[in-house]
């Protein structure tokens, strides 16, 4: 109960799941909300109860919901992400701050293994990562009070691909497959390697396609059994456009949506030649992994780089002279996550006032030089000027740098001078 734990939070619309891994684990552990059951679902939602300053959340919310004990509030994660005020039991509240409650309370089922003061880092994971929702992200994290500050944040994606390479090798040694069904769409994650690179680089192709929506069947059996006949047919359709012409290795079934048994023919024929799991704790134990990596880098996480939607996709750089020698100078690497990526660095540019950025694609294409032209920077002349160079990204394909002179020794004081230039990696 006293060991330090790791935390792998995979936070969805609809439910979320928590894994953990103890510094004496290799491989991660989920939560049950169900002592004794495999059930790790815990459903985002809470409820109060009407007239007082109680709340609720998770199954229990649903339970209070049902005995018209107090008002359910739905849909955490999309209603934070649009900023929306939420009307409960005649009040308003910030959707950001619900969804805060929201995780701050489900962290207490830590209690089962350990408390949540031992929790020594934290990796959220979610389906989308964009800069809307890396900043819900930030707000939810900077209430939940912790006394860790080492807290990260991936997508389902990068989560899919950190439990992959920690499975056995002959799942991966090809392509794999994740189909995340729930609702009424059918998500599906495709990961490769290309292998002629050093380190090796992983990616993940995305497709999503319109389903039969699994909160719907049929009550009657006879009504129920031709609904599931139409869903087959219909995924074996998906899956032959999916996969055909790949070389499959595995395939993992995840999301409600597989719960009943309806798969027959398109089961038949995802399992040509290709392990097949189903399980729904993919993310959250991805999370686990990924953070583990973070922590501390195994070989195997060093031998390769995963290259997502939110991730640079190429390195960045810069001519310098080290003791007269022309050398290049690393700024930031590709593979590093966007929201992450940041580098400050100060350097002499000789009398001149422009320099030039590398940027070295790791897609094969052409390297690029972005060219920064300082206008306004004194003339010393001939003396050099020293320049503060900080290196963010707004977005996953954009590169923002801010420039500060400052001036070189007694002689020449700094200008005051700043300058601002973005350029597109891709």
């Amino acid at each position: 109960m006293k060991e330090k734990v790791i935390i792998g939070y995979d936070l969805g619309n609809q439910y979320s799941q928590i894994s953990y891994c103890t510094s004496e684990s290799d491989v991660p552990e989920t939560l049950s909300v169900v002592a004794g059951e495999e059930n790790y679902n815990i459903p985002t939602v809470l409820c109060k109860r009407a007239g007082v300053n109680q709340w609720f959340f998770g199954r229990d919310a649903i339970k209070h919901a049902r005995m018209e004990d107090g008002e359910l509030v739905c849909d955490l994660v999309e209603r934070a992400r649009a900023g929306e005020m939420v009307s409960v039991d005649g009040d308003e509240f910030d959707a950001v701050a619900l969804l805060t409650l929201f995780v701050k309370r489900s962290l207490t089922l830590l209690s089962m293994v350990s408390g949540t003061d031992r929790i020594s880092s934290m990796m959220v994971t979610c389906k989308n990562l964009d800069g809307r929702m890396v900043e819900v992200l930030g707000s939810v994290v900077a209430g939940l009070s912790l006394k860790t500050k080492s807290i990260y944040f991936q997508g389902h994606v990068e989560s899919f691909y950190y439990y992959t390479i920690h499975q056995a090798a002959d799942l991966w040694q090809r392509e794999v497959l994740v189909c995340d069904y729930n609702q009424d769409t059918a998500g599906f994650y495709r990961m490769e390697c290309n292998r002629r690179t050093t380190p090796v680089v992983a990616f993940v192709e995305e497709a999503e396609f319109p389903f039969m929506d699994c909160r719907e069947f049929p009550e009657q059996e006879e009504s129920k059994q031709q609904f599931f006949a139409q869903m087959d047919d219909k995924f074996l359709a998906i899956l032959k456009e999916v996969c055909e012409g790949r070389a499959i290795s595995s395939a993992y079934l995840i999301g409600e949506g597989f719960k009943e048994e309806w798969m027959q023919d398109s089961l038949r024929y995802l399992c040509r030649g290709k392990r097949v799991f189903q399980g729904n704790n993919l993310y959250s134990k991805g999370a686990c992994y990924g953070l583990r990596e973070k922590l501390s880098a195994s070989e195997l996480g060093r031998s390769y780089v995963f290259l997502g939607n939110e991730k640079l996709k190429a390195n960045i750089g810069m001519k310098v002279q080290r003791r007269g020698e022309d050398s290049y100078y690393a700024l930031l690497d590709a593979g590093v996550s966007w929201f992450e990526a940041c580098c400050t660095v100060e350097f002499l540019l000789d009398s001149d006032n422009v320099f030039s950025l590398i940027i070295t694609p790791l897609n094969g294409r052409d390297i690029k030089q972005a060219e920064v032209t300082l206008d306004g920077l004194p003339d010393r002349e001939g003396a050099p000027s020293r320049l503060y160079m900080e290196i963010k990204m707004p977005d996953k394909d954009c590169i923002r740098i801010e420039i500060e002179d400052l001036g070189f020794g007694e002689l020449y004081p700094p200008s005051g001078r700043k300058w601002i230039e973005s350029f597109e990696v891709v």
